[in-house]
């Protein structure tokens, strides 16, 4: 099962504050048992001590107060408050890229070898060349093996080129990068430079001589939020020598606490920018302090959700389904196309961990990611006829359809039956029912 950033602290804070709710009046003695709880959770994730003493002193001197104690709902109101510190905490605000009033904007990114700085590099590219830029990659990392072709394969997988001059001085590297950058009118450059197994005076003396050299609109420093305080002392000694602007957190999908994503900010003073969540080429998200948390609050996070749906949703086949499900044509073929669409979404469990409330409902259920893998399996061992008119399906034939995706027929019967149901619901929605449901609560 995949386990998300935050869902330790996420389950401790929810007990937390289930055990506040019963109790109908608080009274200041519950509010500080109530703060020793959160206190201890934001510790068990990895959350810096200092970070997390101020955290809940805040909390707790905002929430003794009269108003909060004596109103209808004194449970809510101290959410409400851990909630809004929490933003605070995290910077309060999205952070974006500076935006210089003349192209390119350069961005270099920086940390220690093994955070994934190069492959990141790759997912800003392309991210930046989804919003409408001309990004370009420049390759100055000279030492690391194959750490080059390593970015010409990501900047060819994005589509976005990469400027590499061999093993030569990168300083020169990143000078000639962002010269060519305004020779063929390039409005951001990334410059991927050279990491090492942990900080050292030459390490910080080549990106010190590359950011005197190309001046950097933006220094982002990619950390691991895998190792946890590590990730925050890299932060601290990568601003402290060199001076970043912001913090690309990779690894947000794993097994992690989350406490570096919760402490860079009050330790560093600078903001995340971006995180990580995942391995694919397209899990580079913005990061909002405000929808992080509301996640760890378990309340989800539906605008992210959504989002992350119309990246994936092909609006052109959002319309065809539309029409067919209207005219009760729905068939295998467009379920496996609504399978496909949903898995370049990401894992089902983060997926359902953005809706509000489902992390509780799911609680530490197994998630069984092949059963949708299986049910694909299925369709795609059957013919196009097949799909198109599932009535054709006779004992045969579903035989050679399980054998095909390694299941029983009974999974074939199962799967059969799920469409007829989908498509009599559809029928009755699109007007073939009595009940209409009005246009605009479909897709436009």
């Amino acid at each position: 099962m995949l386990r998300l950033a935050f869902e330790g602290l996420t389950e401790k804070l929810t007990a937390a504050f289930k055990r506040m709710r019963s109790k109908g009046k608080l009274t200041e003695a519950d509010v500080k048992e109530a703060m020793r709880e959160v206190r201890m959770a934001l510790l068990e994730a990895d959350v810096n001590f200092k970070v997390a003493k101020e955290f809940t002193s805040k909390v707790t001197e905002k929430a003794v107060g009269s108003e909060v104690l004596e109103s209808l709902t004194p449970a809510q109101q101290v959410i409400k408050i851990v909630n809004e510190e929490l933003i605070a905490l995290m910077g309060g605000e999205q952070a974006r890229i500076a935006s210089p009033n003349r192209p390119p904007c350069i961005i270099m990114l920086c940390g220690l070898q093994g955070s994934g700085k190069t492959t990141h590099a790759g997912k800003l590219a392309r991210m930046l060349k989804g919003e409408g830029h001309r990004p370009l990659l420049v390759a100055a990392d000279v030492y690391r093996p194959a750490a080059i072709e390593q970015l010409k394969v990501v900047g060819s997988k994005v589509g976005v080129p990469v400027f590499e001059m061999g093993q030569s001085d990168p300083v020169e590297i990143a000078r000639k990068g962002i010269a060519e950058a305004k020779l063929h009118g390039y409005d951001m450059v990334i410059i991927d430079t050279a990491g090492r197994l942990h900080i050292d005076e030459n390490l910080m003396q080549e990106l010190k001589d590359i950011k005197a050299t190309v001046e950097p609109h933006e220094i982002l420093l990619v950390i691991d939020a895998m190792t946890g305080q590590d990730a925050v002392n890299v932060a601290d000694s990568f601003n402290g020598a060199l001076g970043i602007d912001g913090v690309i957190l990779t690894k947000l999908d794993g097994d992690t606490r989350g406490g570096a994503a919760l402490s860079v900010r009050s330790v560093t003073g600078k903001p995340i920018k971006f995180v990580g969540t995942g391995e694919k080429l397209e899990n580079l998200e913005p990061f909002y302090p405000d929808r992080m948390a509301s996640r760890i609050l378990g309340m989800g996070d539906v605008l992210s959700f959504i989002e992350r749906a119309e990246q994936q949703i092909d609006e052109r086949k959002a319309m065809e389904l539309e029409q067919k499900i209207r005219s009760s044509q729905f068939d295998f073929s467009d379920l496996l196309d609504q399978f496909e669409q949903m898995r370049r979404m990401g894992p089902l469990r983060q997926l359902l961990s953005m809706i509000p409330g489902m992390d509780q409902q799911i609680g530490d259920q197994e998630i069984d990611e092949r059963q949708i893998d299986r049910t694909m399996a299925m369709i795609k061992s059957m013919t196009m006829e097949e799909r198109t008119h599932p009535k054709i399906l006779n004992a045969g034939r579903k035989r050679r359809i399980a054998a095909g995706a390694g299941v029983k027929v009974e999974d074939v019967n199962r799967l059969i039956k799920q469409l007829e149901m989908m498509q009599q619901m559809f029928k009755h929605i699109g007007g073939g029912g009595k009940k209409r449901i009005p246009r605009r609560h479909f897709n436009k």
